[in-house]
């Protein structure tokens, strides 16, 4: 397979979601949202169900800004003379009932920094992300949710059948609007979908809800506008509704477009995500060459150099500049030697006939030097799910970046952000990163700063 260039309170009940166009979480609520954000500069066709436990088969998703006419020749669409952003993107993080989290809302901007002390539920809302996208992608809840029990806020009490759960939804702009999305998710005593609602514009254009629990399925309707005005059908309870809409809708009625529009606007802003924490321990030493896809903790790093560095000499000018801005000592160039046994290891030339080996650097120079590659980089390099049947150009990757500033001093910090502006600033990349403290960062143009309380 040719391997892409380097360029390129209480628990939800199992029944459905209130009546009335509400939602879980957000605006639907009671209550204020816990959080405050502060922001600087920020600008705001096949058929049948998938076997149970693997990845649903998602589709060829067709550009949302293709339906943009036939949306708006649905009455219920809304006029909306707003500009869209071209390319999809979370907007949006609901943590309705969510481990920690009640009623939370976090806002995303191109380059958002989640900041608060250790226990403030950093982590948590990037896994929450990470889960959303995994779903987005055609993932099962097991894959999506591997410890769906530590989803469930720890005071949720069973109710009188046993059941917990968890509610988290999030907000996709782009070509079609604002688009919701809202799930309902049974923890216990079976890991199921109990409810989802997909809406735009104030309209509701896929409900779900479990009617009978003893049946693997939920009952879902769809919005068809036309002469039926609603499509019911059964769907799996153990993937996203939202993304098998296109394995189901036929796209016939201006009421079918505009819900396939939201549907792959969701689908395609959730799909590409990688969620990044570096781990300096496992990047010492040399490794096996393998597929030059760098993994999540960046454990591959050295493989990943040996490819990157000859495939495109632009970006790896940039990492080198990089570098020499964060790592001690003159650095000329960073590269990969082979070393016996088919293993490669990451080196800085330091341009006097001395290469120093990753062994040598101190932990937050080897995380500085993973995070940069990490934002000079993109899926074709990145292990991610991109959405291969999107152009590009129409494609935003959101890395989730764990611990953004453990471990580096202020200087490495302070370039590793400007680097992430610079980059989220083009559009094709976005940066949801933690840090225990964002004061370091007022003032930098582009960053939406958002305070989590413990």
């Amino acid at each position: 397979m040719a391997v892409p260039s380097a360029c390129s309170e209480p628990a939800p009940s199992a029944d459905s979601f209130p009546a009335g166009g509400r939602s879980p979480g957000g605006d639907g609520d009671a209550g204020a949202p816990s959080t405050a954000a502060t922001r600087s500069g920020a600008s705001p066709s096949a058929a049948g169900s998938p076997t149970r436990g693997g990845r649903v088969p998602v589709p060829a998703p067709v550009s949302v800004a293709a339906r943009g006419p036939a949306a708006a020749r649905d009455p219920a669409a809304p006029c909306d003379e707003v500009a869209r952003p071209e390319r999809p993107c979370v907007t949006e993080l609901r943590l309705s009932a969510y481990a920690g989290h009640r009623r939370v809302v976090l806002p995303l901007g191109a380059l958002t920094l989640l900041a608060g002390p250790s226990g403030s539920g950093k982590t948590t809302a990037l896994r929450a992300y990470e889960a959303l996208a995994r779903l987005g992608g055609g993932a099962g809840l097991g894959e999506a949710f591997p410890d769906p029990a530590a989803c469930v806020p720890e005071r949720a009490r069973p109710d009188t059948q046993r059941r917990r759960g968890f509610r988290i939804g999030c907000t996709a702009d782009g070509p079609a609007g604002p688009v919701r999305l809202d799930v309902a998710v049974q923890a216990e005593p079976e890991l199921r979908v109990v409810g989802e609602r997909l809406t735009a514009g104030g309209l509701v254009l896929l409900e779900t809800a479990l009617r009978d629990p003893a049946r693997r399925s939920v009952q879902a309707a769809w919005h068809t506008a036309g002469s039926t005005p609603v499509t019911r059908a059964p769907l799996p309870d153990d993937c996203l509704g939202t993304a098998l809409l296109p394995l189901r809708v036929a796209g016939k009625t201006p009421g079918q477009q505009r819900v396939l529009a939201a549907a792959e606007q969701m689908v395609v802003a959730l799909r590409s995500a990688f969620a990044c924490d570096p781990r300096p321990d496992r990047m010492r030493e040399p490794v096996p060459t393998g597929s030059g896809r760098l993994l999540g903790g960046c454990d591959n790093l050295a493989d990943v150099l040996w490819r990157t560095r000859a495939e495109c000499g632009r970006r790896h000018a940039q990492l080198v500049a990089a570098a020499r801005a964060g790592c001690a000592g003159p650095v000329l160039d960073v590269r990969a030697e082979s070393r016996c046994g088919g293993t490669v290891r990451a080196v800085l030339d330091r341009g006097d006939g001395l290469r120093t080996g990753l062994d040598r650097l101190g932990h937050g120079e080897l995380r500085y030097l993973a995070l940069a590659l990490v934002l000079l980089t993109g899926p074709g390099v990145l292990d991610v799910d991109p959405v291969g049947e999107v152009p590009a150009a129409l494609q935003t990757l959101t890395v989730l970046a764990d611990g953004f500033e453990r471990g580096l001093d202020p200087r490495q910090r302070h370039e590793l952000l400007r680097l992430a502006a610079r980059m989220c600033d083009r559009g094709h990349l976005r940066l949801v990163g933690a840090v225990s403290d964002a004061s370091w960062a007022a003032g930098m143009d582009g960053v939406t700063v958002v305070h989590l309380e413990p």
